[in-house]
C-alpha cells in the first residue's frame, strides 16, 4: 500500500455500494488534490463494477462478499486504518455528495487539535435539497447531540468526517453500529473525552444510486437511533474480549 507523505499518515476511507459510474471520479478527485492521501474503498458487496472502477482509479479496495451495511463498511475501513498504523482517518461517501476539496478543512481541524471533525452542510452556503422527513430527523438528532455533548452540532448524520488516532481506537470494537452510525457514535466519542469539532463544508445532491435514508427506512432510522441513545448510559463493552484486544480489532 502507498503511504501518505504527510507528517501524520492519513487515509481516506470510502464505503461504497452500487456506486459504479461515480466512485471512480471521487477517487481520482481525492488523489488529484496533491495532499498525499491514501484512499481505501470498501466495496460492500456491490453486484456492479464498483470495485473495478475504484481500483482502476487508484484506490486500495476491500470487498465484502455480500452487502453488510454502511456501518459494517465503515468498520472494515477503520480496522484497516488501525492495523496499517494510520494516525488519522478521513471518511466520505462514494456518490459524489461530498466535495473532495473540502477534505482540507477536516485536515486543518485535526491539525488544530480536534479528535472528531464533522463536516456540516448547514454551515456553508445552501445545503442540497433533502426530503422533509430527513430534515426533521436531522433537526431532532442535532438537538439531542448538541444537548448531550455541550457543543452546537448541526449535521449529526454527516458521513463526511475526520478522526484522530485516539478516535479511531474508539471505533474499532465490536460495539460499532452495523447500520446507522450517527448521533450515537458522536455521543460515545464525547463520553470518551474526545474533542469534537464541526466545520462548514459544501455538499451536493447525490449523483445517482440510492440513499440509505429513504422511504420507510427513515422511520426505522429514527426508531433505532432513539433506542440506541436511550441505552447508551447502561450499555457496557463486550465481556468476551479484553479491552486492548478489542481496540486492535483482532
Amino acid at each position: 500500500m502507498r503511504h501518505s507523505t504527510l507528517a501524520n499518515k492519513t487515509v481516506v476511507i470510502i464505503p461504497a455500494f452500487r456506486e459504479s459510474g461515480r466512485v471512480g471520479s471521487v477517487v481520482r478527485e481525492v488523489l488529484g488534490l496533491g495532499l498525499g492521501l491514501d484512499v481505501v474503498v470498501i466495496d460492500d458487496g456491490s453486484p456492479d463494477a464498483t470495485a473495478h472502477e475504484a481500483r482502476a482509479a487508484g484506490a486500495d479496495v476491500l470487498t465484502h462478499p455480500y452487502n453488510l451495511g454502511y456501518g459494517c463498511a465503515l468498520h472494515t475501513g477503520y480496522c484497516r486504518a488501525w492495523r496499517a498504523g494510520y494516525d488519522r482517518v478521513l471518511q466520505m461517501d462514494a456518490d459524489g455528495q461530498h466535495e473532495p476539496a473540502m477534505l482540507a478543512r477536516l485536515v486543518a481541524a485535526l491539525d488544530a487539535g480536534a479528535d472528531v471533525v464533522l463536516g456540516s452542510r448547514y454551515l456553508d452556503d445552501q445545503p442540497p435539497p433533502t426530503s422533509l422527513a430527513k430534515r426533521l430527523a436531522t433537526r431532532v438528532f442535532a438537538a439531542i447531540a448538541t444537548r448531550w455533548t455541550g457543543m452546537r452540532i448541526t449535521d449529526p448524520t454527516s458521513g463526511f468526517q475526520g478522526l484522530s488516532r485516539a478516535a479511531l481506537e474508539c471505533v474499532v470494537n465490536d460495539g460499532f453500529p452495523e447500520d446507522y452510525p450517527d448521533t450515537d457514535v458522536l455521543v460515545e466519542h464525547h463520553r470518551a473525552g474526545l474533542k469534537l469539532a464541526e466545520v462548514p463544508v459544501r455538499m451536493h445532491a447525490r449523483k445517482g444510486g440510492l440513499s440509505m435514508h429513504r422511504g420507510a427506512r427513515i422511520a426505522y432510522y429514527g426508531y433505532k437511533m432513539l433506542l440506541t441513545l436511550m441505552l447508551i448510559p447502561i450499555r457496557r463493552p463486550t465481556p468476551l474480549r479484553a479491552r486492548d484486544t478489542v481496540a486492535r480489532c483482532t
